[in-house]
């Protein structure tokens, strides 16, 4: 929507440019055409933001991220079932003592928020992890991804262009961990402090 308001207002400008130039008013002209290249610009740059904003959800209070079954198969070894809030499920072998999630969390300044954009965040990646910190730099490690693939990737842009830093206030990980087990279910929330887990009630039902 601000992309077309935008966009809107910089074709309105160029035809009131063409207007005056046809009559010859150089300085209205000029003026004008200064103020459709400005709309414009401010119309590519909301799209930029559109696209490169795309897998980051909205934050304005304490959400649930992903919620994630867990099912011991091993010695340090567990299976992950985990529910989007979007309606996407996947399940994931992890090694470990643990489960962690992070995630990247972007706060914008008072012109991001003029434009219409809140705190976002993506979920980044789930890790297996182990307490024994030997354990940890000797056994198997498991990575999977959580980000959904976008052609633009806003938390890249934030780190490689100043211009953007008028923009975005701050760009962090959050990440939060838990001990698996058991057979358990757990919530993984988020909010402008971070991400944090809960355990909730499990039920047989809810292994796949």
């Amino acid at each position: 929507m601000v992309t077309l308001v935008f966009a809107s207002a910089g074709v309105f400008f160029f035809a009131l440019a063409v207007r005056a130039w046809r009559k010859r008013r150089v300085a209205g002209a000029i003026g004008q055409t200064g103020g459709g290249v400005l709309f414009l610009s401010l119309s590519a740059l909301a799209a930029t933001l559109g696209v490169s904003t795309q897998g980051y959800r909205g934050l304005t209070q304490e959400e649930v991220a992903l919620t994630v079954t867990t099912v011991p198969t091993g010695e340090r070894a567990f299976q992950a079932f985990l529910e989007f809030p979007d309606g996407r499920d996947t399940t994931l072998l992890v090694q470990g003592d643990q489960l962690l999630v992070d995630a990247h969390i972007l706060k914008w300044h008072y012109v991001g928020n003029v434009l219409g954009y809140r705190t976002q965040y993506e979920l980044d990646r789930l890790t297996g992890r182990y307490i024994d910190i030997d354990a940890e730099r000797t056994m198997p490690r498991t990575v999977h991804s959580l980000k959904a693939e976008k052609p633009l990737d806003l938390f890249d842009l934030a780190q490689r262009h100043v211009w953007l830093r008028l923009l975005v206030d701050t760009e962090y990980g959050s990440a939060t961990y838990i001990d698996v087990r058991k057979p358990a279910r757990f919530v993984v929330l988020v909010s402008t402090t971070g991400l944090l887990v809960r355990e909730v009630d499990f039920r047989e039902t809810d292994v796949p």
